[in-house]
């Protein structure tokens, strides 16, 4: 017997307090197939959900990823090693593009498409224009974590996504997701290396790209998701492109942009908001001190 929706909402909300990012991802995954569209707090469960299942998976590719490359160690270690961040590559994988389908199928499909692009038009529903951002944004981030892990030899591999009929324009939603695609292709990039590297890395630059254009077009500075773009983005040119001034550039001007309207926040996006930005501001002290610290290196930053 299938859960109601209210009933898989609940599940997710249970595996949450109870850690088990798995099992809520699971539920979430059924309610997105299920019913749409999705009301602001499943939108969030989804984006929680998902966030810790590809995070537990990033963080242990990159600890298996130091082991393997240390020359101290034994050649049955390293063999061991890279077997292992095989497997952990593949469950990568696996999940990004799980929710990527959720994304393509349900959530941001043709249909729900043109109802955003209707609302737009007709500067309506702003809910709805969230939402677009919202998925957008995600589908972003999810692009860029593939592109952390994906090889070479994976050059013709279906994961990677053709979104050359992503091109609405001006609909706050769009920018969530376009940033969840450009995060999810940076994951992979993390991981991956020669011509497949450069192919996600361009995803998730083109995801990026895009959703900032829309952010700044139909966001004020101080919005949440304008301000977590923002923050995921200059972490793409820091540690994906090795571009410290340009991520530098781009962080401070989200800060500096948010200050100047930091009156007109509203009492429910102020925490969110304010958080984002002192995570901006840890960013480029970080940033900076860097490019101090490296200024007699042929003027280059380290990559985190």
């Amino acid at each position: 017997m299938s859960l109601s929706r209210e009933e898989l909402a609940n599940k997710a909300k249970l595996a949450e307090q109870a850690e088990r990012y798995d099992d809520m991802a699971d539920a979430m995954k059924k309610l997105v197939e299920n019913y749409k569209p999705l009301t602001n707090e499943e939108r969030n469960l989804l984006s929680v959900a998902f966030k810790n299942v590809v995070g537990a998976r990033r963080s242990s590719w990159r600890v298996i990823s130091s082991i393997e490359s240390k020359t101290d160690s034994s050649e049955k270690k390293q063999v061991i090693a890279s077997a292992y961040r095989t497997k952990i590559t593949e469950e990568l994988k696996n999940i990004c593009n799980d929710v990527l389908d959720l994304l393509e199928k349900y959530l941001i499909d043709e249909e729900t498409m043109k109802k955003y692009k209707d609302a737009a038009a007709n500067n309506e529903n702003t809910d709805m224009k969230d939402s677009l951002v919202f998925y957008l944004k995600m589908k972003g981030d999810y692009y860029r974590y593939l592109a952390e892990v994906t090889t070479e030899e994976e050059k013709n591999d279906s994961i990677i996504k053709n979104d050359d009929n992503e091109k609405e324009k001006d609909i706050e939603s769009r920018v969530f997701y376009l940033k969840m695609k450009g995060d999810y292709y940076r994951y992979l990039a993390e991981v991956s290396d020669g011509e497949q590297n450069q192919a996600v890395v361009k995803k998730s630059e083109d995801a990026y790209k895009e959703a900032y254009k829309n952010a700044n077009d139909a966001m004020a500075p101080t919005h949440p998701i304008r301000l977590g773009l923002a923050l995921n983005y200059s972490v793409y040119h820091y540690e994906i492109m090795n571009k410290p001034d340009e991520a530098c550039k781009l962080a401070k001007k989200a800060f500096d942009d948010a200050i100047a309207e930091l009156d007109t926040l509203n009492e429910e996006s102020y925490k969110d908001s304010t958080l984002i930005m002192q995570l901006l501001r840890d960013n480029l002290t970080l940033w900076t001190s860097d490019a101090n610290q490296d200024g007699d290196n042929d003027g280059e930053g380290e990559n985190n």
